[in-house]
């Protein structure tokens, strides 16, 4: 029995001595396991940091395509006219030009006439080359959408309801009317 008891001791170093060999191999297994999720902790505080930075850039960069659209925009306002004033300076100088012929001694009532009509004709295409449309409906039907009846005149010879005079020429920019054309209405 002494014999035993000897090997009991044997087998409980050895039980014991595989309880630390697990526990080595359990430590030895955690420690690259907390080594993992460390790295990972840190790749994704850093990837979270990375991607507040492209936050604030992306944030910043659309606070200044506001800032620069709003610039065009009031530029746009401001210089929308540019090309029709430029334009309408032409009329101006053909106005100053008859002016200026009228003003001489040996000007004539037929001299004057003929550059106020040529005046007229650049204003026309001026107002043309922008969209302005003359409304001239003399001899036309009367349309109340266009036309504004300043008068109505019975005429038997004339068709009813007919434009018979333009007193004021009407326009339209693009389509849509800016002025109606005043005219005289057969009844």
């Amino acid at each position: 029995m002494t014999k035993k008891k000897p090997e009991n001791k044997n087998q409980k170093k050895s039980s014991t001595e595989k309880e630390d060999i697990e526990a080595a191999i359990k430590a030895a297994s955690q420690t690259p396991q907390k080594d993992d999720l460390q790295e990972q902790l840190a790749q994704a505080q850093q990837s979270a940091k990375d991607n507040w930075n492209k936050l604030l850039r992306s944030q910043a960069e659309m606070e200044n395509l506001k800032r620069r659209n709003a610039k065009d925009v009031e530029n746009a306002h401001k210089f929308a006219l540019d090309g029709f004033v430029k334009a309408l300076l032409e009329v101006k100088d053909s106005l100053s030009m008859g002016i200026k012929t009228a003003q001489e001694e040996k000007a004539t009532v037929k001299h004057i006439i003929e550059g106020l009509e040529m005046t007229d004709k650049v204003f026309l295409s001026t107002l043309e080359k922008f969209g302005v449309e003359m409304i001239s409906p003399e001899g036309e039907t009367f349309n109340p959408e266009l036309h504004e009846a300043v008068i109505m005149v019975p005429m038997p010879d004339k068709n009813s309801n007919s434009v018979l005079e333009v007193v004021q020429f009407g326009f339209t920019l693009n389509g849509r009317l800016v002025r109606p054309a005043m005219v005289v209405v057969v009844q």
